[in-house]
């Protein structure tokens, strides 16, 4: 989808390429053997390699290369056999060593795709420039004392893997789209825990505006953006200011610019450095990484189902459409729940269970699908109840928020409060006749012509049997009762 933006000037196109660097899930960071664990404790996780003392050297972690090939392939990418660290120079107080090893001509991952799932059913396919591995910096605290900035150095050296979009998204939602599928694949690969409030997967967006046909203007991008809600606002915003800079007469130039949440808009930060500003050469403390086709081979041989595979066999075992299977396998855990439930059974009705009453009562809850409010298999159970006709698809709503309430099994809570459907066609006729003879009127009324009365008396059974009876039922018999 491609969205056109109406300016003074005729349209304009956005064009957005995005950076994402994702915190690789391991024990030790990528050349230290320090730990990663989030929110301990300032200079807690340092080792003599992360703080930059003299003579020590990097050691690399054999598991971020596993999880950088990994992410790799499940981003359908070209694995490089031969990879090389650089040293990118800059100073800055939370960077000791003056430069930070990352990757620059010859990435560990060269070109891949990303196929997006657009809310109308649509997808996009996003391609992947490359993904490399390198180091992340430390933090600098500027809100711990009157006059001083604090450095905290746990996370330097930590282990980032660097995603690099091609610049073919069109609107600013393509681009959370495009993030939020990325977190899926990183989250059920293991490779990145995808916490967005923790820093473990920031965004970097670079966007640009051209009249459409034209080939690529200068772009701005905009830093460290941490929601995909931001995201949106970010480019948004970024996009209209750049219109209006060319509308002007002005011109673009190419910086980084932050983001400001509470304003909602982006301000200049520096003027963007160009690769020959950090004077990338080769590590001369690593060799070049060499990787075996049978080790690449082997991490292929493991890789897990992914949304994509998994949302084409939900499709097609169980003849939902694209837009349900979607949503139920963005998150690994809602897939594997919702496969419980469906096991054997209606698979339309356990996913309309799923993403519908089980989905809101999460919701209203703030619970997680790690510490359901209802077991898969007690939401299974319930399903059971509707389908044997033991109760109505009405009582079961009833039943479910018992069933959150107590914790108890669909099946107890019918039996102790007395909820099963009526199927007794006696008994049923019986209500019919009481409603019929209290409402003489309205039956001579439906029978002269007033066919919309039908759904009245349908009501008054329903309430007069406490919704228990059988709907199927009661229509028919209401049916020939009326025409009789």
């Amino acid at each position: 989808m491609s969205m056109v933006i109406q300016g003074e000037t005729g349209d304009w196109e956005m064009v957005i390429g995005l950076e994402v660097h994702a915190q690789v899930t391991s024990q030790a960071k990528l050349f230290s053997g320090a730990a990663t664990d989030f929110g301990r404790p300032p200079n807690s996780q340092v080792s003599l390699v992360d703080a930059a003392m003299p003579g020590m050297l990097p050691v690399i972690n054999e598991q971020c290369i596993y999880q950088a090939v990994r992410t790799g392939l499940g981003l359908r990418a070209v694995i490089n056999l031969t990879s090389v660290f650089a040293r990118k120079n800059y100073f800055y107080a939370d960077l000791p060593q003056g430069y930070q090893i990352s990757q620059y001509e010859q990435p560990i991952v060269g070109e891949g795709e990303v196929v997006l799932d657009m809310p109308d059913g649509s997808t996009r396919r996003v391609g992947i420039e490359r993904l490399h591995l390198e180091q992340d910096a430390g933090k600098s605290l500027h809100d711990q004392h009157p006059t001083k900035s604090f450095i905290d150095l746990n996370r330097s050296g930590v282990a980032l893997m660097e995603i690099v979009s091609k610049p073919d998204m069109r609107c600013p939602e393509e681009a959370a789209v495009y993030v939020a599928k990325l977190r899926s694949i990183l989250r059920y690969l293991g490779s990145c825990d995808g916490n967005m409030a923790e820093g473990s997967l920031r965004c970097d967006a670079n966007v640009s505006v051209r009249k459409p046909g034209e080939g690529l203007r200068t772009r701005a991008e905009i830093k460290n953006v941490n929601s995909l809600r931001f995201l949106q606002q970010a480019i948004e915003y970024e996009a209209r200011r750049q219109i209006d800079l060319y509308e002007e007469g002005g011109q673009v130039v190419q910086e980084t610019r932050l983001f400001d949440a509470n304003k909602g808009e982006t301000r200049s930060m520096r003027s963007k450095e160009h690769a020959h500003d950090y004077r990338y050469f080769p590590d001369p403390d690593l060799l070049p990484l060499t990787l075996t086709p049978a080790y690449v081979s082997a991490i292929k041989a493991d890789l897990p189902e992914l949304p994509d595979q998994k949302k084409e066999r939900f499709v097609r075992e169980y003849c939902l459409t694209p837009y349900d299977a979607g949503v139920l396998v963005a998150e690994q855990a809602n897939a594997d729940f919702f496969e419980t439930v469906a096991k054997g059974r209606d698979a339309k009705l356990a996913c309309n269970w799923v993403t519908g009453d089980f989905a809101a009562v999460m919701n209203r809850l703030g619970r997680s699908i790690e510490d359901p409010p209802v077991t898969a298999e007690h939401l299974g159970q319930l399903i059971d109840l509707i389908a044997d006709n033991t109760i109505s698809g009405r009582i079961a709503k009833e039943v479910f928020e018992l069933m959150v309430e107590t914790g108890q099994a669909p099946a107890v809570l019918v039996e102790e409060r007395g909820l099963k459907q009526v199927t007794d066609s006696g008994a049923i006729e019986a209500a019919i006749d009481a409603v019929l003879t209290a409402n003489s009127g309205k039956v001579s009324e439906y029978r002269s012509g007033k066919d919309k009365l039908f759904g009245f008396f349908v009501g008054q059974v329903m309430k007069n049997t406490g919704g228990k009876a059988n709907p199927a039922l009661v229509n028919d018999v209401l049916r020939k009762k009326l025409e009789g």
